[in-house]
């Protein structure tokens, strides 16, 4: 399902598989072998609850979200194993799974749905625990202990107290931290420019205009690509993960056919399915907001959870930014102005740094500069 992608009047196996997926799930009424207007409007309903991008056009981001959304806990059983294309297990249950774990006390990270090394430590740690045979599958016996033992917490409240103590215990301190910067190659509109520069162009000059100000404050920086040459999407993320990244950023500028779209929009992972977030990426993500609409005149798009691959599967806190619409006229003639993306590396830098300030210690929206952290002797 990787390449695959269905739009309106495909008709074929795939077409049957997924519209059953969806008639299972609530969104049709009964499957159907061609993918008309109802499916679309399923699939646009099924992405808006995933936290997708809601085009109604099956992707492979769509399907892949599809393929997962089919199982259930207890369905299978789960364990730490890769299929002949390297892949992890992944699926609704092994995000239940997760879910549950959590909210009785054990920490196997985020939930993000794949069964990884993190998960398969936790269910060893649960079936120690209960009683059963530890040996890190989750299986029918495992399953019932889950159902029998389960005690409901305050939702997420171990994983708010655990992202809470990390960064106390990282301090306000920006030197040997690891920020990774990741600026896109372009989207929709890959060829569009403005005064001269792309996408691609104008969110690489923002990223090293950041860079350079975090270098100076003694921050770790790594950018997942150069001038000339992109990753795709899931070495970028095998990339923030393996340089264990306190703190990823991926920019972008939007587009959109009428040109009345515009402003900055801000995305954490969050999923309204299985009611988790990232605590940390939704409070960076709120301050990203805050800063840019307060040191700007760009429209206020606001924060928004989404499950997008670059967001769930980066085991750091993880934000993109839409820095603007390349469409529309105001945006691309602000994003056009070097002064002005200076002014947006600026707003993020300190966005960085009330992360991992105290309540105490932060101020207000758009009255920091890096000039009154240096006096506080927060900087070097």
């Amino acid at each position: 399902m990787d390449t695959e992608q269905l739009n309106s009047g495909d008709r074929g196996d795939l077409v049957t598989v997924i519209t059953n997926t969806l008639h299972r799930l609530g969104y049709l009424i009964a499957p159907t072998e061609i993918y008309d207007n109802v499916v679309s409007n399923a699939v646009q309903a099924f992405q808006q609850e995933r936290g997708l991008t809601a085009t109604g056009v099956a992707n492979p981001m769509t399907l892949r979200a599809l393929d997962e959304a089919r199982w259930k806990l207890g369905d299978r059983t789960l364990s730490f194993k890769k299929s002949e294309n390297g892949s992890l297990v992944r699926g609704d249950d092994v995000a239940t799974l997760q879910s549950r774990l959590i909210d009785m006390g054990f920490d196997c990270g985020r939930v993000d749905g794949v069964y990884g090394v993190r998960t398969e430590a936790s269910v060893k740690e649960f079936q120690k625990s209960a009683g059963v045979s530890v040996d890190g599958i989750c299986g029918p016996a495992t399953v019932m202990s889950l159902m029998r033992l389960l005690r409901t917490v305050s939702g997420g409240a171990p994983t708010l107290l655990r992202d809470q103590a990390v960064r106390e215990k990282r301090g306000p301190v920006l030197a040997d931290k690891i920020i990774v910067l990741d600026p896109s190659w372009g989207g929709k509109d890959v060829g569009r420019s403005v005064n001269g520069l792309t996408e691609a162009e104008i969110v690489f000059d923002v990223a090293q205009r950041i860079e350079g100000r975090l270098i100076a404050l003694g921050v770790n920086v790594f950018l997942t690509r150069n001038e000339t040459r992109s990753p795709l999407e899931p070495e970028r993320i095998n990339f923030a993960n393996g340089v264990a990244s306190d703190l990823v950023i991926s920019m972008h500028v939007d587009s959109y056919k009428n040109e009345k779209a515009q402003g900055v929009a801000t995305y954490f992972y969050g999923s309204d399915q299985h009611g988790v977030h990232s605590v940390v990426g939704e409070r960076f993500a709120t301050l990203v907001q805050r800063e840019i609409c307060a040191r700007t005149d760009l429209s206020n798009c606001r924060t928004h959870a989404k499950t997008w691959d670059m967001l769930r599967l980066i085991k750091a806190p993880t934000v993109r930014i839409d820095l603007g619409y390349i469409s529309n006229p105001h945006d691309a003639e602000r994003l056009g102005d070097p002064q002005f993306r200076d002014l947006i590396a600026e707003a993020l830098v300190i966005a960085i740094q009330r992360l991992y300030l105290s309540a105490e210690d932060d101020a207000k929206t758009g009255t920091l500069r890096i000039e009154d952290l240096r006096r506080a002797g927060i900087r070097r």
